[in-house]
């Protein structure tokens, strides 16, 4: 069974599942090709674009995003969703919102509740999830005290995605029972970073950075100052999901020379733990 807006198609297998359910996967990808005139779609949706690959979008992000009458889309987002827009469609990219970085985000949150009181169904795209560094929340608050209503629909975080197509679980029984995300986009000495690294040091398991690249010599350097231990191992994850996908081991003390010396680049995850070397004799196929 697939499920459109007010249309539900189902299929019968008739003892042939694998016909069926590809019937059924080519009935849901042309009905989420058809113009959307869905009266019930109001106001804006966040929506998730997940980590880099097109197909890591939810059912229901694809579903909003061909609803779409606006779409305002981060560099981040995949090329190919952008490309199966209608061409009425309106597409602002916010990168290119002549602002400084908070300006910005306030022109942002203007359009977004713009479009919206407009009468347009506005769709919000962001790489990986909209409320895991994305000022997701910044913009549901915008819309909700202009009296616009918001959907949200959770992304495939990079946080968690990254490391697992590297083969590096973020836990694993028996060796990492916890995990936390940080944002690394602020060094440990500047007066506006809110992380604790002192007791990031202490964790047993695993501490996965976003955005933190360009400063991962100085975090490095602060949690072994703190008292990691210097051989804990470390994996950095370039663009994961998508074809450029690279990623490279090494330990705390050693990875950031390594990030130089092998020419990663932004966007990238650093996974910091023993499940980094737990798992060192898994490669996972290409999907």
């Amino acid at each position: 069974m697939t499920r459109h807006g007010q249309v539900t198609v189902a299929v019968t297998d008739g003892g042939d599942r694998r016909r069926a359910m590809a019937v059924r996967d080519l009935v849901a990808h042309a009905l989420e090709a058809t113009p959307p005139a869905s009266p019930e779609l109001k106001g804006v949706a966040l929506v998730g674009a997940g980590p880099g690959d097109p197909e890591l979008i939810t059912i229901k992000g694809r579903r909003l995003l061909a609803a779409a009458d606006v779409v305002v889309a981060d560099r981040l987002v995949p090329g190919m969703l952008l490309g199966e827009l209608r061409p009425e469609v309106e597409l602002i990219d916010a990168a290119k919102i002549p602002y400084g970085p908070s300006a910005a985000q306030g022109e942002i949150n203007r359009i977004l509740v713009d479009r919206a009181q407009q009468g347009k169904f506005v769709v919000r795209l962001k790489g990986g999830d909209n409320f895991v560094f994305g000022r997701g929340g910044e913009e549901a608050l915008a819309c909700a005290e202009a009296g616009v209503p918001v959907l949200v629909v959770p992304g495939v975080t990079s946080s968690i995605a990254a490391p697992a197509l590297a083969g590096i679980p973020v836990t694993h029984r028996g060796v990492a029972h916890e995990f936390t995300v940080v944002s690394g986009h602020i060094p440990p000495d500047h007066a506006d970073s809110l992380v604790d690294w002192q007791s990031l040091a202490r964790l047993r398991g695993t501490l996965v950075i976003l955005m933190g690249l360009k400063n991962l010599p100085k975090i490095a350097e602060r949690l072994l100052a703190e008292g990691r231990d210097p051989a804990t191992p470390v994996a950095v994850i370039q663009e994961g999901s998508t074809a450029h996908q690279r990623s490279l081991r090494s330990t705390l003390t050693e990875v950031a020379a390594a990030v130089t010396t092998a020419g990663i680049r932004p966007p990238a995850v650093v996974v910091i733990g023993d499940v980094v070397a737990v798992t060192e004799a898994f490669t996972p196929a290409a999907g």
